[in-house]
């Protein structure tokens, strides 16, 4: 199957709606692109390594976790509004 788009002055191209239910692509969603030489390239979706995406989510947890420490249950309001002035007394 062959399509045609037009690329844009910003170099974005549409990928047309039957190509992309076909490869289940979704808004926001990454693309592959994997250049021939030439004048050919293949657009494809990317394969997914879940070990990888584990570990992804593993570290946006403890990033959250991080920034968000001063939450933790059983703090004092004043210990937490500290913390989040920090040590500046011109903020108190």
């Amino acid at each position: 199957m062959s399509k045609q788009t037009n690329l844009t002055v910003k170099g974005q191209v549409t990928i047309p709606k039957d190509v992309r239910d076909a490869l289940g692509l979704k808004p926001g969603e990454p693309v592959e692109i994997d250049w021939q030489g030439g004048d050919e390239a293949i657009i494809r979706k990317p394969r997914r390594d879940p070990e990888r995406d584990v570990e992804a989510y593993r570290a946006r947890v403890r990033e959250t976790m991080v920034r968000f420490a001063h939450l933790k249950e059983g703090r004092p309001a004043e210990e937490i509004m500290r913390d989040i002035r920090g040590d500046d007394p011109l903020l108190r």
